[in-house]
């Protein structure tokens, strides 16, 4: 027996040391730590403006208090970000964008956590070129775009790519961003002055720039690993950058808010989700020679570590934050007492509530959320029809009071207008893209559910004609009875759209839906469109024309199977049929899952 334990002890002592052997045997050559962060969208603070919340799990300033734990664990760390960071929250777009004079926070706070280098991602275009760059200035890291070119061959940014060198090694960093930012952004001030090219080829012209000056060579891709619409030619594939420049050691992509945690070959690939919610670590341990023996990709979630205080102390960081929860949160005004964000009141809630816990209703039905959002479209376009989006499923109005917060809720992003002249063939081309965002109905669902692959913030719905979705259809047939001004809609009808400017660069034009520009742009955003309506027409009434419907179904809400099943997903004993309906041919199966859950405690409404 203490023979037994004595082997015990010594395997135990063995497995504990593992880490330590291999540290010290890479201490003969070299163990190279390099962070990766990417699409941080203007979250500093770790804080939901529009529920006025912290949150539990996201943010830099707690992407800071993991970076300085490895820092202070190993002596070689560097740190890299991939783009998407000035724009997404509402501290970003509506505060700090607003206020030209004063430095970014979001870069004041990367120059305080110590960056080596960023590359440009697509939503840095937002406010154009000229508003970017003057954004950008104040950072003290090389910003890299080594494919989006000045007319004169230039770097947009004056860098492409870059050396850093800690601890002997000499890393090069190659930035690229997806060449698809014209898609969304064409018309924002100097983007189509700017040349966006293959990501593949930048990356190859870099590496024949740097030569032999470095020891590693890492890309931070802003992209996916596989193309997002480049399929054939793999202009925006980060796979492709592999696939024709072997010399690349690292690759970090980004832009598509997905984990990723790979190896592609010998190569370690790795991609964080956005808002600060995660960390990639790359680990490479190099020989005496500087060759890579080993290398590990780790993607580390936040919800483990505390935001860091010193983030938040920052001078601009804690005033950007304290100026959005003032307009966000109803401050009061010292003299008057009245309150400096108030917008207006409703006479009621705007959203139905929601037969099956977790189906929107406002994907199911005309609501008043989206009414009012294209009724002021229209009224400020002038235009025949109007589309939006319930962008989020919970978005909805309260009864009483209405402050920003609540604006930000129902339309989140700070896109402009435009009015677009479109024919009546092109108007329904438009609708079916948007309702291709449902499952197809099979006789016996008893729910309508979603397309996983198409968000909510892309289910468009309309106003200015009466229309029928026929969700029994393939995609492509949906759209059926399309009446404008009480006459059938002809091919040939010509009318205009209101739409945003960001549906416009990415669906119409991208996908060809529709071929005449616009011939009007709104000077303020939608969402400020919003809060000057409730200030002209307080208190606001909801209220629904009833537009259009679903049709093509029977969801069996006569059978009782039907009832027994909604009472099992609002209990939490079942899932929510989201993406897959639930059918009455599968009854007893449901039951026997409703049954054992219950029994053994599971809930997926707590667990959500």
């Amino acid at each position: 027996m203490k023979r037994f334990v004595s082997r015990c002890l010594i395997l135990f002592t063995v497995l504990m040391l593992l880490p330590a052997f291999r540290a010290s045997a890479s201490e003969e050559g070299k163990h190279v730590v390099i962070l990766a962060t990417s699409d941080m969208h203007g979250n500093i603070w770790g804080w939901s403006y529009e529920d006025t919340a912290e949150t539990a799990d996201n943010g830099m300033a707690r992407l800071y208090t993991y970076i300085k734990k490895v820092r202070k664990e190993v002596p070689d760390v560097f740190l890299i970000d991939g783009g998407d960071d000035i724009q997404g929250s509402f501290l970003s777009d509506d505060i700090a964008a607003k206020e030209p004079e004063e430095p970014n926070p979001v870069i004041t706070a990367m120059n305080f956590m110590g960056y080596d280098a960023m590359t440009l991602g697509n939503h840095e275009f937002n406010w154009g070129v000229s508003r970017m760059m003057q954004m950008l200035s104040t950072a003290e890291f090389p910003i890299l775009a080594e494919n989006a070119r000045k007319a004169d061959g230039q770097p947009l940014t004056g860098a492409g790519w870059t050396i850093v060198e800690r601890g002997g090694i000499r890393l090069a960093v190659i930035g690229v961003v997806t060449p698809y930012v014209p898609r969304w952004d064409e018309e924002k001030e100097g983007v189509r002055d700017i040349v966006f090219e293959p990501a593949s080829d930048a990356v190859h012209r870099a590496i024949e720039e740097i030569g032999d000056d470095a020891d590693l060579i890492m890309v931070s891709a802003h992209m996916g690993f596989e193309a997002q619409y480049d399929e054939d030619g793999g202009s925006d594939s980060a796979a492709k950058i592999l696939q024709d420049n072997p010399e690349v050691d690292v690759l970090q992509v980004g832009h598509m808010h997905i984990t990723v945690s790979k190896e592609a070959g010998n190569v370690p690939v790795g991609g964080a989700r956005n808002s600060g919610r995660e960390i990639v670590r790359f680990d490479l341990f190099l020989d005496e020679s500087g060759n890579i023996t080993d290398s590990e990709v780790t993607v580390v979630d936040m919800a483990d570590y505390e935001p860091s205080e010193e983030i938040r102390e920052i001078p601009s960081v804690r005033s950007a934050h304290e100026k959005a929860m003032a307009l966000v949160t109803g401050g009061s005004d010292e003299e008057s007492g009245e309150s400096t964000s108030l917008l207006g009141w409703t006479t009621a809630k705007f959203q139905p509530e929601n037969e099956i816990t977790g189906i929107p209703e406002g994907r199911l039905q005309d609501t008043a959320v989206m009414d009012l959002i294209m009724t002021i479209e229209t009224e400020q376009s002038g235009a025949d029809v109007a589309s939006a989006a319930l962008f989020r499923d919970t978005s909805d109005l309260p009864e009483g009071a209405v402050y920003y917060r609540d604006i930000f809720n129902i339309y989140r992003y700070d896109n402009t207008l435009y009015r677009v002249p479109v024919t009546g063939k092109e108007l329904k081309a438009y609708m079916e893209w948007a309702v291709e965002c449902y499952n197809t109905w099979v006789p016996g669902d008893i729910n309508i559910s979603f397309d996983p692959d198409c968000p909510g913030y892309l289910h468009d719905m309309f106003t200015g004609i009466r229309y029928e979705i026929n969700l029994s259809k393939p995609k492509g047939q949906r759209i059926e009875n399309v009446t404008f001004r009480g006459k059938p809609l002809q091919d040939d009808d010509s009318l205009t759209l209101a739409v945003n400017n960001y549906r416009y660069s990415s669906v119409l034009k991208a996908n060809n839906l529709v071929s005449a520009k616009r011939d009007w742009e709104s000077s303020s955003s939608i969402r400020d469109m919003i809060v000057a309506y409730f200030g002209q027409h307080s208190p606001v009434e909801p209220k629904t024309d009833g537009n259009w419907r679903i049709t093509g179904i029977d969801l069996n809400t006569d059978d009782p199977r039907r009832a027994e099943i909604i009472g099992w997903i609002n209990e939490g004993l079942l899932p929510v049929p989201y993406n897959k309906s639930y059918n009455l041919a599968d009854y007893d199966a449901l039951k026997v899952q409703a049954e054992e859950n219950r029994n053994n405690g599971t809930n997926y409404l707590k667990e959500e």
